[in-house]
Order: structure tokens, then C-alpha cells, then sequence
């Protein structure tokens, strides 16, 4: 296993993997994540050719897991040293890594990942090998996959002690855009708001705490996750003005938000009453499988432990 980018949850994967027995090997642009890793006795190198030639002579999985910006240098390097090497990410978006991946030729050999997993904090050193268990990790099943590289990414996830979620790229990001990249933006705005409020901050409690929490990540990476998604999350936007201008227009006309809050509640209990059957009867690689599971995961279920795959014993 190689994972390029050993922040928060490029670090992360390494520690749960390394947990498991697998052989993980590393690569991190700053030098200081390095040794941070190695300190901990982890295999990690600053240097990209040296990790990923070790990538193509071991036939490993290669982890995506650098900032959005960065992509087409990595795949750029991965198609000059490894290009048969299987590939997946941890990118928040999927259908502008789709488009990247197409583009530098590397399509055949990716499924595209994305656990929905992290903190308010980044670097190696807020890495956990726990940070992962019990979370919705998507893998991909768009029409391109393969079956034996999809099995690998499954079990990376489960490895990681993730729960499968498998979904089509574009319904990915329809779905991050609404329950992540639209609540950070949220939250931007709220912090803002009650900053402008001289008293604000002296008495604000809990549900400001909790409504702003991840307004604490850095810019950076908010920025580069929200502009990739820009045309989903526009949609989404939209949605959320169009309740917020209800809400006001009704406390201009009668006082009251009843519409709003009584929505949002219902919405919320819903989500609270989710029942998320387990995924057991599809194997990987038979007829009509990307599709049987894409149908599978827009119903809620997950694969919690491995599929089998066809033709294989067991």
C-alpha cells in the first residue's frame, strides 16, 4: 500500500493499515511530516520517484490523499513511474478526480474513494488509526471499474474498520455538496455573523460551538474541496438561501420560522431514525453489479464485510 499526502487522513489510513500487518510505505511533500512519520516508525519519504518506483515493483495500491491543487502533479508523476498500478483516493469530490484521472490516461486502473471521516485539525500528528471506524467510506462504482481493483479498495476500507458505501460519482458530490461542503460553508457564515456582534462570543455556548466547529479547518483546504465541487454546491446553496429568505420573509410577514424548523426537525429525526441494511447479496464482478450496488447504496446500505467476488472459492 502507498499513500501520497500523510496529513489527517492520508495519516490516518497509514496507522489503521499498518495496525492490520499490511506493508505501507509513504510519501509527503513536507519534510517535516516525514520525519514526524519515521519518528513514529512509520515508512515514510519526502521523495515522490523513490516512492512510487517502490510503488510499481510491488504492484501496491496507490492512496491519493494530497489537497485538491496538487492532484495533477501526482498524477502526472504515477503515469511516468507507475501507471499499472492500481489507484484510488480520499479526495472529497469524485467527479473532477474522475475527469483528472481520464485525462492522464490512468482511468483503467482507478476507483475512486472517499471516507467520510476528520477534524477541524491537520497534519500527521492528528492522525488516528481509530479515525475511521464506523464511518461511510464511498468507493466508486461508476461504469469504468474494474472488479479486482474495486475488491482492493473495499478491503482497504474495511480494513480501516469503515463501512462500504457504493455510489456513482456524480451522486457523490450532489450528496457532499448538501451534508459537508454546504454545512462548512454554514458555518463560515455564522462565525462571521456572530463576530460582527460585539457580545457575542462572550455568550455563546453549545449550539454555536457545535454549529462552527468546522470553520476551525483551515481555509486552504476548505476553499480547495468547495471550489472543486462548485457546480453541485451551487445547487445546494441555492436550496439552503431559498428556506433562509422563507424564514425571513415569514417573520417579516407574521413572526414566525414555523415552516423552516418544522422542516429542518422532521429532516433531522429522520436522519436520526436511518436504518442502513447491510449490503450481502451482490458479487463484485457479475452481471449488472456496479448497478445493482449503486442501487443498493442510494438505499442506504452498506458493506460492513467483504463481498465475495465471481469465480472466486468461498
Amino acid at each position: 500500500m502507498c499513500v501520497l499526502g500523510l496529513g489527517l487522513i492520508g495519516g490516518s489510513v497509514m496507522r489503521a493499515l499498518t495496525a492490520t500487518g499490511r506493508e505501507v510505505f509513504g510519501y509527503n511533500r513536507s519534510i517535516d511530516g516525514v520525519q514526524a512519520a519515521r519518528f513514529d516508525g512509520f515508512n515514510a519519504t519526502d521523495s515522490i520517484t523513490e516512492v512510487l518506483t517502490r510503488a510499481a515493483a510491488s504492484d501496491a495500491l496507490i492512496v491519493l490523499a494530497v489537497p485538491v491543487p496538487a492532484l495533477p502533479i501526482m498524477l502526472d508523476h504515477i503515469r511516468t513511474t507507475a501507471p499499472g498500478c492500481a489507484l484510488t483516493d480520499v479526495v472529497s469530490v469524485k467527479g473532477a478526480l474522475l475527469r483528472l484521472v481520464t485525462d492522464y490516461g490512468l482511468l483503467d486502473r482507478y476507483v475512486g474513494g472517499h471516507p467520510m471521516a476528520g477534524t477541524a485539525h491537520s497534519g500527521w500528528s492528528a492522525g488516528s488509526p481509530d479515525l475511521f471506524v464506523g464511518a461511510p467510506w464511498v468507493v466508486s462504482v461508476d461504469d469504468h471499474v474494474d472488479a479486482d481493483v474495486w475488491t482492493d479498495v473495499m478491503h482497504l476500507a474495511l480494513d480501516c474498520r469503515a463501512v462500504v458505501v457504493p455510489a456513482r460519482a456524480h451522486e457523490h458530490d450532489a450528496a457532499v455538496a448538501a451534508i459537508s461542503h454546504l454545512p462548512h460553508l454554514l458555518a463560515e457564515a455564522l462565525a462571521a455573523t456572530a463576530f460582527d456582534v460585539p457580545l457575542a462570543f462572550a455568550l455563546a455556548a453549545g449550539s454555536f460551538r457545535d454549529g462552527t466547529r468546522v470553520a476551525a479547518t483551515s481555509p486552504d483546504l476548505v476553499r480547495a474541496m468547495c471550489e472543486a465541487n462548485s457546480e453541485q454546491l451551487q445547487v445546494m446553496l441555492n436550496r439552503a438561501i431559498y428556506r433562509l429568505e422563507q424564514a425571513r420573509n415569514g417573520l417579516s410577514a407574521h413572526a414566525s420560522v414555523a415552516d423552516l424548523v418544522e422542516s429542518g426537525h422532521a429532516a433531522r429525526v429522520s436522519y436520526d431514525s436511518l436504518v442502513r441494511p447491510d449490503i450481502v447479496t451482490v458479487a463484485v464482478g457479475e452481471d449488472n453489479w456496479r448497478a445493482e450496488l449503486a442501487a443498493q447504496g442510494r438505499a442506504g446500505g452498506v458493506i460492513r464485510s467483504a463481498l465475495p467476488v465471481r469465480g472466486s472459492r468461498g
